[in-house]
């Protein structure tokens, strides 16, 4: 049986000497002493701080920049656009755009550019972005320059507002005049009432002022609207007068052959139509020479058939008694006027034949070109070989 037990024994109990058996708590450990920074490690996370604020500042200012130089370079574009968009200023002279069969927008684009119909080609081909490209029909285009894109658009889509007027050698006056009148803004006989008006004339005098058959420059003209018909024949009769100074058709080389100027004009007409080409037409001129020094009739088919209103194709016997005073099988001489427009080839003809004796020429081949001849019997011999060529 065991006794009361001890606090204080070492053994078993409270008093075994155990920390959990302690009757008062366990002291805290003591804290370490905390170290105030040094004054270095605040001055570096200052600088990092102010550097980290630094980039930030400038990364600002260049996003700022780079913006504002965006900003500035839309504007200026727009800025740009819209003043080669809309033309400042009033339209200018009027000129002519050609659009080719086939030619590309951008080509046609540029032309207008070049003629300064518009300012810049790029701007046009930009505006194509928001307007869509402007189809184009081949032809001529009458514009003013310094025009705004939308004038062009509009222009463009109404399609060719230039008409040709083809005046070919050989053609008539009345030939001519139906073409001129065939133009839009013009009415029928309107350029023969111009020319019969007296308003215009050729520098060579002739019998009926008037009448300017032959008297039109030879060429293609571009009519534009709004273009009067008496501007029409001032243009043509402007172009023969150059035509004549350039062949050398003066009062002075006509009174060489012992003619006027429009005699020698006459002649060259009846050398366009029977010369039919260029190598026959001075020997042509030359037999029609002789022959009026003779005071042989001409006995030119084509005068024939102007009589008769027609433009070349066979002579019957009965178109050769015609009583006109351009049937030349019945009369002696020139005809009264010319009998077309005849070209510098046969201009220079007239005004320069070459020596010779030729009375007679006929068709012997099949490529236009002719055999000319002194006789009658060389005259029947060049027509048996030409039907032995199977020509008329």
């Amino acid at each position: 049986m065991s006794g009361p037990v001890d606090p204080f024994d070492g053994e078993g109990g409270a008093g075994s000497g155990s920390d959990e058996d302690l009757p008062w708590p366990e002291p805290e450990p003591a804290a370490e002493p905390v170290t105030a920074p040094a004054e270095g490690d605040r001055e570096s996370r200052s600088s990092r701080r102010a550097a980290r604020s630094a980039r930030v500042r400038r990364r600002r200012r260049i996003l700022l920049g780079i913006g504002g130089g965006l900003l500035v370079i839309v504007l200026a574009f727009v800025l740009w656009y819209e003043l080669e968009a809309h033309a400042l200023g009033s339209p200018g002279p009027q000129v002519v755009v050609t659009v080719h069969e086939g030619e590309s927008t951008d080509s046609v684009v540029n032309a207008l550019s070049q003629q300064h119909v518009i300012g810049s080609s790029l701007a046009f081909q930009v505006s194509e972005v928001f307007h869509g490209t402007p189809s184009v029909l081949p032809g001529s285009y009458a514009m003013h320059q310094n025009l705004a894109f939308s004038e062009v658009r509009t222009l463009l889509a109404a399609g060719p507002n230039i008409y040709p007027v083809d005046v070919r050698p050989g053609f008539t006056f009345t030939e001519v005049a139906q073409q001129v009148d065939s133009v839009p803004g013009h009415a029928e006989g309107g350029f023969a009432k111009a020319e019969a008006s007296g308003a215009v004339h050729s520098t060579i005098a002739n019998t009926d002022p008037n009448n300017l058959e032959g008297m039109l420059g030879t060429g293609t003209y571009l009519i534009p609207p709004g273009e009067s018909d008496t501007a029409i024949l001032t243009d043509m009769v402007q172009r023969f007068d150059h035509d004549i100074a350039a062949a050398g058709l003066t009062d002075a080389s006509a009174s060489a052959l012992g003619l006027t100027e429009y005699q020698v004009l006459i002649a060259a007409s009846i050398v366009e139509k029977e010369g039919y080409i260029p190598v026959n037409m001075p020997d042509t001129a030359r037999v029609i020479y002789n022959r009026l020094a003779q005071g042989t009739p001409l006995q030119m088919d084509s005068t024939v058939l102007y009589a008769l209103g027609q433009d070349g194709g066979p002579v019957t016997s009965q178109d050769l008694k015609i009583q006109s005073p351009y049937n030349t099988y019945l009369n002696t001489g020139l005809t009264p006027t010319p009998i077309c427009m005849p070209s510098m080839n046969a201009l220079q003809a007239a005004v320069h034949p070459p020596a010779g004796a030729w009375l007679y020429f006929v068709l012997v081949n099949k490529n236009g070109t002719m055999a000319f001849s002194d006789t009658y019997a060389e005259q029947m011999a060049n027509e048996q070989l030409a039907k032995s060529r199977g020509l008329p």
